[in-house]
């Protein structure tokens, strides 16, 4: 039985500690384990090795997440068991990559806002380079308090809006979104944007012709891959525009919770996933769960079993 590994970052900000509950909603849910993660500033280890060895950094941190955990959860998610910790010194992106990989975790939860002051996650650069590089799927939630039961998951979410670009990634994103909306029984928006033609002067009188053709094209093939999805409350929708302001626009208007997107990546340039998931991130403060191309929950392995790096269970 697969059962997700959750990897959260910590910052011990109250941001991070909304993603803290949302991680362990998760993972208690499907008795999974939770892997926390503080990446303390080599500066820090530097002033660490200078004062008294950069143990005490470790063990002060290690002390820090205890503390952090207790007061987030009043009560222990139930299902929740297997709790680790992990500490790492350098930049935040590359070590929550790192660990996702060393530790097999299918979903990252993180905030989207970060803390001051020398340890922090910046939402701009590690967000950003996350989205950009990370092999499994990753949930950005906004600032406020998760919600602690399946009801209150339905009225944070509401709706889910899921854009898509009608490639070849489109249905294993819908089945994705299409799953959950089932589960938790709440309508579905599917979104195509077409973007504006940018011509040359000399073809702009062939613009209206060519822009007709799009949009009924982008029409015929959203209605196909809805018709795919499982029974749902879903509808199509074909905007008009740049991709991460209409979306942002939609999600207002149709009172969006949760926005389910794809990344993707170039087979020539390598892995520059997630900017528009990003610049999305930055202009709607909700729910976003990110999908790379290439998901790590596809694996056929056993994620229970106890991997050799793993930190002691929190009691």
């Amino acid at each position: 039985m697969i059962r997700p590994a959750v990897l959260c970052p910590l910052d011990f900000s109250e941001s991070s500690r909304t993603s803290l509950q949302y991680a362990g909603a998760l993972a208690g849910h499907f008795a999974s384990r939770l892997t926390l993660l503080a990446v303390n500033d080599p500066l820090l280890g530097e002033a660490a090795e200078l004062s008294g060895g950069p143990t005490h950094l470790v063990e002060d941190t290690v002390r820090e997440m205890e503390k952090c955990f207790r007061e987030t959860f009043e009560d222990k998610p139930e299902g929740l068991e297997d709790v680790r910790l992990e500490v790492a010194l350098g930049k935040p992106a590359p070590e929550i990559l790192r660990i996702s990989r060393e530790q097999a975790c299918d979903l990252i939860v993180m905030g989207s806002h970060g803390a001051t002051g020398f340890r922090k996650l910046f939402f701009g650069s590690t967000t950003e380079r996350v989205l950009r590089e990370t092999a499994v799927p990753v949930l950005v939630t906004p600032p406020g308090s998760a919600p602690r039961t399946r009801d209150d998951v339905r009225k944070v979410v509401r709706r889910i809006l899921a854009p898509v670009d009608l490639t070849a990634a489109t249905p294993r994103q819908l089945s994705i979104v299409g799953a959950i909306a089932q589960a938790l029984d709440v309508p579905l928006v599917v979104l195509h944007v077409i973007e504006p033609v940018r011509s040359m002067v000399s073809t702009q009188a062939r613009v209206p012709k060519i822009e007709a053709e799009r949009r009924y094209r982008a029409e015929r093939e959203l209605e196909q891959a809805i018709e795919a999805l499982p029974k749902s409350h879903a509808e199509g929708l074909v905007a008009y525009g740049e991709p991460a302001e209409e979306i942002a626009k939609v999600a207002q208007d149709r009172d969006t919770g949760l926005i389910v997107m794809g990344l993707h990546s170039s087979p020539l340039l390598g892995p520059r996933m997630g900017s528009v998931t990003y610049r999305v991130l930055c202009l709607a403060h909700r729910l976003v769960l990110a999908l790379p191309p290439h998901s790590a929950s596809a694996r056929q392995m056993d994620l229970s079993s106890t991997p050799e790096s793993a930190k002691e269970p929190v009691r």
